[in-house]
């Protein structure tokens, strides 16, 4: 199918779902029956998985050739956010966490104009080997996770905030229970530490030029993330870390690791062509 129809089919069927999941959301506390969505939330998030397998066959096309596969900048960018709507809608399958879906599905279509106006190339030959694709996909996954952590955090900081003041209205209204966010939060930054580990260790154990010069900001950035997520987990069994300590140490590593990956490849791939 041509990329014109199947890009503009996800942005709109993206769009659809963040609308609808927000009148929903909006609505799901009113008693008047008539103001009432007609599709339940898992319906509506079944809109945003039929953008997301839309998108896939995007960045199917946008990657994938005989010659290898283009990892560009915008690829990246696009690929990433495919990653984290897959597992937001996931939990927002899960749990009352439809906040966090209505906030990135808007940055995704961003992500995906991005990608289809955007030229960048970065390409990895189709005989490359394979500790190098898991390397790379490991990588994309624990930034994808910790990605979403640091949403989860901004939007943590955001009620922090409002609570504190005692203004329990407005946006507050539309996110779930503290407690629900907190919980959330650290089981996607344990799932993102725990494949941030495997691609260290796959790039220091299969690779080569991890340390080539290119790449080695690159990878002192990673391990610098990697030490701060593992010192805030260990924060939080040891010491019950949350609250502003939490997010503070979510947000300095997740910066940390933009700065490796995307901040590299800015760079390299935009200033410098």
């Amino acid at each position: 199918m041509n990329n014109t129809i199947l890009t503009f089919g996800s942005i709109l069927l993206y769009s659809v779902c963040s609308i609808l999941l927000f009148l929903h959301l909006n609505q799901a506390g009113s008693t008047d029956s008539s103001n009432k969505t007609v599709l339940s939330k898992r319906a509506i998030v079944l809109i945003g998985f039929s953008g997301l397998l839309l998108h896939s066959l995007v960045l199917y096309n946008s990657m994938f050739s005989d010659v290898g596969i283009n990892f560009g900048f915008y690829n990246a960018i696009s690929l990433v956010s495919a990653f984290l709507v897959l597992f937001t809608l996931t939990a927002t399958w899960r749990y009352p966490v439809e906040i966090l879906t209505i906030i990135l599905l808007p940055i995704t279509i961003i992500a995906i104009a991005l990608e289809y106006f955007g030229t960048s190339s970065h390409l990895l030959p189709a005989e490359s080997s394979i500790a190098l694709f898991f390397h790379v996909s490991t990588s994309i996954i624990a930034y994808s996770l910790l990605a979403l952590a640091a949403l989860q955090a901004i939007l943590l900081s955001i009620q922090n905030k409002f609570l504190h003041a005692h203004q329990p209205g407005g946006l507050i209204k539309l996110l779930p229970p503290l407690k629900n966010m907190e919980t959330l939060l650290f089981e996607v930054i344990f799932a993102g530490f725990i494949a941030l580990t495997i691609s260290l260790m796959s790039g220091l154990l299969f690779l080569d030029n991890m340390f080539a010069q290119q790449l080695a900001h690159k990878t002192v950035l990673s391990i610098l993330a990697w030490f701060v997520f593992l010192t805030l987990l260990i924060g939080r069994w040891q010491m019950g870390w949350r609250g502003r300590t939490a997010i503070r140490w979510t947000l300095t590593g997740f910066v940390s690791l933009m700065l490796a990956y995307f901040g590299s490849k800015f760079v390299l791939e935009i200033l410098l062509t």
